[in-house]
């Protein structure tokens, strides 16, 4: 355990910042850093200094009379500093807080940060407005879903569309127009003024890589090379069916040949298993009693959307996806029951998720294509049909076809992209690498969605040679694919059939 006098003061203070945002911004000037100093402790047990720090914003930089808000970060210096230009990194989300790595000594994400901070140029985390440990965490309330009915994409978009006008007129104090993807890349050429840096190296996962095109996009002249991995493109928040279908597909290829899942297979294998659920369910509603741990029963009425939702949960690990659906397929739908009821429990939204997808949207191109896609049929429209329902209702402004559609770029890019990844599928790599002259990809042959060095964890080459790549700019060391073991499918928790 951290004393007093190692903690961080901002840990200290954070309650009353928390409670008195106003006040503690009001006495500070757009593009003002505050920062203070800290240690902490590598793989090695040495100690290593950090600064973490708050930088201050207009919240919507299109008024004048805007507020102040502030956007967290932190900064490690290199130990070694080479000339390389600093690395910011950005977390994925929208809303995922990572300063508290500090105050934790969480090597799990400060590992990746020691490291990159060791390959020659400073690291800068930075957080996101609107969720920031540093400022304020924008929530919104979303109601419990009721349990006797199966769920509906239809009365889901209703739903969004509600909670945004609630939070318009739940936050009157607020400027929520203020928190589009324009704005989140202007924090980071502020933050990069402010700390002296002219050009700088971006790294980022799923939305940290969106936020990263972004910043290129809007501010290309700022950054002198990039890493990004489970690629998002700015016109591809909503992920194309037949994509993540073929996600699917090269899991289940795998999970076919597993010895210990073959007596749970269908013929066909797990596809297969995957139509005769989308068949069985188009028949009608189950009603799925269970019990919880203090004995009390609650019965879910599970329907054929919410199999289209199912159809894509537990595949953050794939390895784990092929007996969550050979379960279903054998009728054990206890499992599944007790996740839905959790879901369908009241909870809160973080609100810069919508706020910020809304501003980026989508083309009337792609949107015709994922309406159209031949595989709606079978994963349906949840994810994208609230969000482009509910976009008006959200107060950002749509940043149009001129952000949202690629564009040739000279910047330097390495792309790392797994072909399992069903949250950012592998197409989005493949069609955006076409537009980077000096872009490189390398493919992960059952790569998840993951961040890049955890995808290249088998390939200490491959690793160096990206971690050059950020340091000097160089390429020729720099694979195109790379390959993972095949994993260990667990198994249905019921005896084969």
């Amino acid at each position: 355990m951290r004393s007093i006098v190692q903690m961080p003061l901002w840990r200290l203070l954070l309650p009353l910042f928390l409670i008195l945002p106003t006040a503690a911004v009001a006495q500070h000037r757009p593009g003002e850093i505050v920062v203070e100093r800290g240690t902490v402790r590598d793989e090695q047990g040495r100690a290593v200094p950090y600064e973490i720090g708050t930088l201050y914003v207009p919240e919507n930089r299109s008024k004048p009379d805007s507020r102040l808000i502030g956007v967290g970060f932190a900064r490690i210096k290199s130990p070694q500093p080479s000339g390389a230009p600093p690395v910011f990194w950005f977390p994925g989300g929208p809303g995922l807080s990572v300063l508290d790595a500090f105050a934790k000594n969480d090597m799990g994400k400060l590992g990746i940060w020691l490291r990159l901070a060791a390959v020659g140029g400073d690291v800068v985390v930075v957080e996101q407005r609107g969720y920031t440990t540093r400022g304020e965490m924008l929530m919104a309330p979303s109601p419990a879903w009721p349990l006797d009915k199966p769920a509906s994409v239809r009365a889901s978009a209703a739903e969004m569309q509600a909670r945004a006008k609630a939070a318009v007129a739940a936050n009157p104090d607020k400027d929520l127009s203020g928190y589009d993807i324009g704005e989140f890349a202007a924090d980071v050429d502020d933050l990069r003024r402010a700390l002296g840096y002219g050009k700088i190296s971006l790294f980022g996962g799923s939305f940290g890589s969106q936020w990263s095109l972004a910043v290129m996009r809007l501010h290309p002249d700022i950054v002198a090379r990039a890493v990004l991995s489970s690629v998002e493109p700015l016109d591809n928040g909503y992920d194309m069916p037949s994509h993540v279908y073929g996600a699917l597909q090269r899991i289940a290829y795998d999970a076919d040949r597993d010895p210990g899942l073959k007596p749970y297979l269908p013929p066909g294998g797990v596809m297969a298993a995957v139509l005769a659920l989308r068949d069985r369910f188009a028949k009608g509603p189950v009603s799925v009693t269970v019990r919880g741990e203090a004995g009390k029963t609650q019965t879910v009425v599970l329907g054929a959307e919410d199999l289209q939702q199912a159809l894509l949960s537990h595949t953050a690990e794939g390895e784990r996806w092929p007996a969550f659906i050979l379960s279903l397929y054998h009728g054990h739908y206890e499992a599944w029951a007790r996740e839905t009821i959790d879901d369908r429990a009241a909870s809160d939204t973080i609100m810069i998720g919508p706020l910020a997808d809304s501003s980026l949207g989508v083309s009337a191109e792609r949107e015709h294509r994922l309406r159209t896609d031949p595989t709606v049929a079978l994963l349906g429209t949840w994810n994208f049909e609230a969000n482009i329902a509910s976009a008006p209702d959200w107060p950002t402004r749509d940043m149009g076809d001129a952000v949202r559609k690629p564009i040739p770029s000279d910047i330097p890019i390495v792309f790392v992209h797994g072909d399992w990844d069903t949250s950012t599928p592998i197409d989005n790599t493949l069609g955006l690498l076409p537009y980077f002259r000096n872009g490189h990809a390398i493919l992960v042959h059952r790569g998840g969605h993951d961040g890049t060095m955890y995808q290249l964890r088998n390939d200490d080459a491959a690793r160096r040679a990206v971690y050059d790549f950020l340091k000097t700019g160089a390429t020729e060391a720099l694979p195109v694919e790379a390959t993972l073991p095949v994993p260990t499918f667990p198994v249905p928790g019921f005896p084969p059939p």
